[in-house]
């Protein structure tokens, strides 16, 4: 830390060009970051720190860069009163890594706003480009983006490793991609002392980001796992001024350069959602409102007791894609609405990965053996639309068809029926719920083993013909 207020400045504001400074709380987290054994081994291997944006996230990882990148950061020995001696990092690979170019845009941008006319500049030759920082006379050692289409991603040497937004790094985005071929990168050469640090906001756990894969990595007790989180505790009304500059007091700590007012005014301006203001300024997880239904409120309907057996009545929902995406097979039945999950095949990140179209085929077969099917509903027609037809010929054309989810009219329809129009997502599927059922189970994801070998037995036990539907019952 001293090292970084030394050769350091200030990139921006009223003290620009002045030495860099880090605040307590930043220092706290280089302080663990950067501990070591009696050995002189790292405590930790990986780091993710979560915090609220504006906190000053990204003006750390970048004075983490040029530490990492010219400053004493790795152990060398321990002096004669027993305290550790740092050394430079002998071949220097920084990499700030982000699943698209423009996304590291904020953070090389700050790197090079600290090193510009920064006394580092001249004492180490530096030279500063757009795109690398690297030494004036050709000696090996940079720093350099990288992102998924990156030449040389896979196989690179990293002594150190940014990942910043994390919450951001999704399947859809090749953000899993990205991060786990990083990860072996760095793990390659972990003896050496090369680490990947990450940066989020609050996640929606409704997207399976990084930021949410390395939390729950944390709260299941990850050695060597270093996570670093403060976050506004508790229910936070809203609409309190005063409860909300409490959280916000809470959430940015001593991130002085904050305008705890202006935020105040965000949060409680309308056009900001409850999601986003709980993420982003509060650091809370929170869901966005395009989710159906919550994580948690889902997660409490599941429940494995009364498990779906052979000639039930049921009606099948199918959600049908090619590539890039899941196809599943979900069952209600009619007694009581309880959902059960009878197949998923999901992209398993495979090059031409598609779903098994005869696979799908044969589990429809099953369910229609081993089961009561009343009705079939199908959804995204347009992808089975050769399929759906034969399953139509075969069981009936009153029974199968097809029910598009991409049109508002025939979703809208059903809502109304059941009475659901205006309320919440969360509150239709508890009004739902209650009026089939007081659970609703979620499928084999989210259920334990034993449910789902019940569910696989129960589906073996019986050959018996489906029946025509009993409209009345």
């Amino acid at each position: 830390m001293r090292w970084a207020e030394t050769y350091i400045v200030q990139p921006d504001g009223p003290d620009a060009g002045e030495p860099w400074r880090f605040t307590r709380e930043q220092q706290r987290f280089l302080l663990w970051l950067y501990a070591i054994d009696d050995e002189g081994r790292w405590l930790y291997s990986t780091a993710a720190l979560r915090r609220a944006k504006g906190w000053g996230k990204t003006p750390l990882l970048a004075a983490l860069a040029i530490i990492e990148f010219i400053g004493p950061a790795r152990f060398s020995h321990f002096d004669k009163n027993g305290m550790p001696v740092g050394k430079r990092v002998p071949l220097p690979l920084i990499q700030i890594a982000a699943t698209s170019i423009d996304q590291t845009q904020n953070t090389r941008d700050m790197v090079r706003g600290m090193l510009a006319e920064s006394p580092a500049e001249e004492h180490y030759g530096i030279e500063i480009g757009k795109g690398l920082i690297q030494f004036r006379d050709g000696r090996p050692g940079r720093i350099e983006p990288v992102t998924a289409s990156s030449r040389g991603l896979e196989g690179a040497r990293p002594t150190f490793v940014i990942a910043d937004e994390v919450h951001h790094w999704v399947e859809s985005n090749q953000g899993i991609h990205v991060w786990e071929v990083l990860d072996r990168n760095v793990r390659k050469t972990s003896g050496a002392g090369s680490r990947l640090v990450e940066t989020t906001n609050a996640y929606n756990p409704a997207e399976q980001s990084i930021a949410q894969r390395t939390h729950e990595a944390a709260l299941a007790g990850t050695a060597s796992l270093l996570y670093d989180c403060v976050e506004a505790v508790g229910y936070v009304d809203l609409k309190d001024p005063d409860a909300v500059m409490a959280a916000l007091t809470e959430a940015y700590g001593d991130s002085h350069w904050v305008d705890l007012h202006g935020l105040l005014v965000a949060i409680q301006d309308p056009r900001t959602s409850e999601a986003v203001a709980a993420r982003f300024y509060l650091n809370q997880i929170r869901e966005t409102a395009d989710t159906w239904i919550e994580r948690a409120v889902w997660d409490g309907l599941a429940e494995e007791d009364d498990p779906l057996l052979p000639r039930e009545q049921i009606a099948l929902g199918f959600d049908g894609s090619v590539r890039n995406d899941a196809t599943a097979l979900v069952a209600s039945r009619l007694r009581d609405g309880k959902l059960f999950l009878l197949g998923l095949w999901e992209d398993d990140s495979r090059p031409g990965w598609e779903v098994d179209a005869i696979a799908v085929d044969a589990r429809v077969h099953e369910a229609f053996k081993r089961f009561r099917v009343e009705w079939m509903w199908f959804a995204d027609p347009y992808y089975w639309q050769t399929t759906v037809n034969a399953w139509a010929l075969e069981y009936g054309d009153k029974i199968v068809f097809e029910f598009a989810t991409n049109r508002d009219r025939p979703m809208a329809e059903p809502r109304d029926r059941r009475g659901l129009t205006g309320t919440t997502p969360s509150a239709a599927a508890t009004a739902w719920t209650r009026t089939s059922s007081p659970r609703c189970y979620p499928g084999l994801p989210l259920a334990s083993a034993a449910g789902a070998s019940r569910l696989r037995l129960a589906m073996q036990r019986s050959d018996r013909a489906p029946r025509r539907p009993d409209l009345d019952t």
